[in-house]
């Protein structure tokens, strides 16, 4: 995590898909009339709109950049959260708005469901900016009086009880959703997903017992682990984790072997903006987002909450936002009746298969925008 990431970096060697970004040129806009000059960027407080409720992984991460890159250019950000239809409030909400740069949607995923699920109509790679700081990978966690001991546990009952034993989702639709039907999947479970509004409130529901399981992001369990009063049952990272205390996260790899290839898998944390806002604005958001995500103060939160840096402008970005929407349309086509509305299909949005992708991309309507 020490290692510093350049601007526009590549894809990470550890990616579920790989491959050579093609450089295009940028598009050349016109900033239409009435705007502010982008050389006086930014004239007043810049609000990042987080697409999830306060407290989780993407709210986390958000604020957290936003202060450090508050510190790191004297800039204004404030931070509001307006969650809802797996971040399609917040997006129609950041969409509505002027494509001056004031108004950054502060998303998880490159915001993948939204269009999935038919709630947005808007391409990512032709409607929006994205910008990456970081990882986190899923979790499954039980209080420390639960009677599930281990993942094998979970499976033997699943088995006998199938979609009776239940686990919190950070909404339907949603990335913990998502990796837990994978994973229930490999292990050849069915569980009971409780969608909750944010990662933080599934946290605390599997610690209330409203649910068997919390599931989320391992940043979002791990201060409850520490503290001894939630137990992690499996972790999506490549390698058990080990703590101070000699506690132990096991890797779900070692529990089911046949994922193990698919591993690490997680969340991304992204800011997003209006495609059309005026260049200046894009690099100069650019150039304070990755001065954030590198800074000290980021670094230790990531280090602390065993989130992953990994930061992505650029082309390498717009086509990890392809890649990703890509694998959600088929999970979520394989897993309809989980999903509790009609997913479009890849044909629909005019999405390749996912072993397809790196001979479709990039597709014959892409323009590099920075």
């Amino acid at each position: 995590m020490s290692e510093k990431k350049t601007l526009s970096s590549g894809l990470d060697r550890r990616e579920l898909l790989t491959g050579t970004a093609a450089g295009l040129a940028a598009l050349a806009i016109t900033i239409p009339a009435g705007k502010a000059s982008a050389a006086d960027y930014p004239a007043r407080p810049i609000t990042v709109v987080v697409m999830y409720g306060a407290g989780g992984g993407t709210d986390t991460i958000m604020r957290k950049l936003a202060e450090e890159m508050g510190k790191a250019k004297g800039w204004k950000i404030n931070v509001i959260n307006k969650p809802g239809a797996v971040g399609g409030v917040a997006t129609k909400y950041v969409h509505g708005k002027v494509a001056d740069g004031y108004t950054i949607l502060g998303g998880a995923n490159y915001n993948k469901f939204v269009r999935v699920m038919g709630h947005v109509d808007y391409v990512p790679w032709n409607d929006w900016v994205f910008f990456q700081a970081a990882n986190a990978i899923a979790s499954w966690s039980v209080p420390t009086d639960s009677p599930f001991k281990t993942f094998a546990d979970v499976v033997e009952a699943a088995r006998a009880n199938p979609g009776k034993v239940s686990i919190s989702t950070s909404g339907t639709g949603g990335l913990w959703h998502e990796l837990a039907l994978i994973v229930g999947s490999f292990a050849g479970i069915n569980l009971k997903y409780v969608p909750y509004k944010g990662g933080k409130a599934a946290t605390l529901a599997g610690l209330q017992g409203e649910v068997d399981i919390a599931g989320g992001g391992l940043n979002e369990h791990i201060d409850l682990i520490r503290a001894g009063k939630l137990r992690n049952l499996q972790q999506t990272g490549t390698e058990d984790i080990t703590l101070a205390n000699g506690t132990v996260m096991p890797t779900v790899g070692g529990l089911i072997p046949d994922i193990k290839p698919f591993l690490p898998v997680g969340a991304t944390y992204n800011f997003i903006m209006r495609r059309d806002t005026p260049t200046e604005v894009l690099e100069a958001v650019k150039e304070a987002f990755v001065a954030a995500a590198n800074s000290e103060g980021f670094q230790d939160m990531v280090k602390a909450k065993f989130f992953q840096t990994d930061i992505r402008t650029g082309e390498a970005a717009d086509k990890r936002a392809a890649q990703l929407e890509t694998i959600t349309v088929d999970t979520f086509n394989k897993f309809a009746d989980q999903i509790g509305t009609k997913v479009k299909s890849a044909a629909e949005l005019g999405l390749p298969a996912p072993a397809e992708f790196e001979a479709w991309w990039p597709p014959k309507d892409y323009k590099r925008r920075i």
